[in-house]
């Protein structure tokens, strides 16, 4: 924890994925507070930046993310979170965070050999 590099107002961006397939589940907030309860406690909780208070996923959801795995990206300033994901990840319901918007792209391709 003493690695992480927390923002100015004490904040880490957290990727939630689903430990056995990879899917990118969420992103919430964690200070330090936070990230110490979800690396010693099993769950995973959050810092609310709109309600200025921790939640712990699942809690009033029955969504519950059981922890499988953290690790800290190469900058230390990004937490991956691996979960067990019980339920919807996303507060609309859905599985993911990332399902109801997609955006148009135009795809770039590696050169071939």
């Amino acid at each position: 924890m003493d690695r992480a590099a927390f923002t100015a107002d004490g904040l880490l961006p957290a990727i939630i994925q689903q430990w056995d397939t990879g899917e990118v589940l969420m992103l919430g907030w964690m200070d330090r507070e936070a990230m110490r309860r979800t690396l010693t406690e099993g769950r995973v909780t959050f810092w609310s930046r709109s309600r200025q208070e921790y939640w712990r996923k699942g809690d009033t959801s029955g969504h519950v993310q059981y922890v499988r795995s953290a690790a800290l990206d190469c900058d230390a300033d990004t937490l991956l979170v691996q979960v067990e994901q019980v339920g919807a990840a996303c507060h609309t319901g859905t599985r993911r965070c990332f399902d109801g918007d997609p955006i148009a792209v135009v795809q770039g391709f590696a050169p071939a050999d």
